[in-house]
């Protein structure tokens, strides 16, 4: 799809409209009293009819402008997006790029505001994972108007206009689902995120894929997705716990709900993996430090920051082709799946 790149506009393209100096411009846009009122006045609902915004890094004509990239993402204190924004910084820092990150907290609203700062600042790039309640993607869309690079990793949207770098998801699940399968669970409940979510549904598509392949019943009862947050996703599993007919195994969308759910299980007395297996979508720095040591699904989340930053670098430079890049993810087992025969 080809999309025309909009012009950023300038203070020389407001100059230039107007028929005056660059230097009134931008005395007229700071209210500067040697500008007239009148004057000031012309120049604002020009600037605002253009759609002009205000670099707040530019520098003076001795000094070279910053290289910045914006990042913004869902849950900043998370290993995971933590270790994909170290992943962004090493490439960025290695082509003399510097980072510029904002948590949306989950919010759409957030992020939004997030993007419309990013925008201001003129940066060079934005590379972004959507917020759980995002499904409005006008401020995206107004991304790709403006012609601004634009990356997308974990939770992708637009992806006929954007590069997007993704895990298989679908893949890694359907092999957990397997190996619970292998090892004696029969009653596997899926907790996930909202469904419009595209990481949620490609999760959920492996774990129902290896139910269907090994032509087990789909209780729909045992699949759950809900808000990504811990105490919702708590509520979720000892509701599941307290059925007459309870799941046996878990398979966990991402930390979160891992964590939640391995609390859950704990809490009510139950042995773990023996009453009721669990495997999550988490990261090696929490799965392999606790009792019973977590089997899960791990993401190469460094890697997927660099490989981001590498498409979006390319985008920068001129490259304008899209790009869906996959970074697979590993099922390293340990001691929360398999139960004792």
């Amino acid at each position: 799809m080809n999309i025309k790149k909009q012009h950023r506009t300038s203070l020389k393209d407001l100059a230039s409209e107007l028929g005056v100096s660059i230097a009134t411009v931008s005395r007229a846009l700071r209210n500067s009293p040697e500008i007239g009122k009148e004057m000031q006045q012309r120049v604002k609902d020009l600037a605002k009819r253009l759609n002009y915004r205000p670099n707040p890094f530019a520098q003076s004509l001795r000094k070279e402008a910053p290289k910045v990239i914006g990042v913004v993402v869902p849950n900043l204190v998370t290993h995971y997006y933590a270790a994909v924004l170290d992943g962004i910084e090493d490439e960025a820092r290695r082509e003399g790029y510097s980072i510029i990150s904002a948590n949306s907290h989950e919010s759409f609203e957030i992020e939004r505001m997030a993007i419309d700062n990013f925008i201001s600042l003129h940066v060079e790039g934005i590379i972004a994972c959507l917020a759980q309640n995002t499904t409005d993607y006008s401020h995206f869309e107004e991304i790709s108007l403006m012609g601004i690079p634009l990356v997308f990793f974990g939770r992708t949207c637009l992806t006929d206009r954007f590069s997007s770098v993704t895990a298989n998801g679908d893949e890694a699940a359907q092999m957990a689902t397997q190996h619970l399968i292998d090892t004696g669970s029969r009653r596997i409940a899926f907790i996930g995120g909202p469904n419009h979510i595209d990481m949620v549904r490609r999760r959920k598509h492996g774990y129902l894929e290896a139910l269907r392949d090994n032509h087990m019943e789909i209780d729909r009862s045992l699949v759950v997705c809900d808000k990504i947050d811990y105490n919702v996703a708590l509520r979720s599993v000892e509701k599941l716990l307290s059925q007459a007919n309870p799941p046996d195994a878990i398979l966990a969308f991402n930390d979160i709900i891992t964590f939640a759910a391995f609390t859950a299980i704990k809490n009510q007395g139950l042995s773990i993996p023996d009453d009721v297996a669990l495997i999550g979508f988490t990261d090696d720095v929490h799965a392999a430090y606790v009792t019973p040591r977590m089997s899960a699904i791990e993401d190469q989340s460094h890697q997927m920051g660099v490989t981001a930053c590498q498409l979006l670098l390319k985008n920068i430079h001129g490259d304008t082709k899209i790009c869906k890049k996959i970074v697979p993810q590993q099922l390293v087992i340990r001691e929360t799946s398999a139960k004792k025969r």
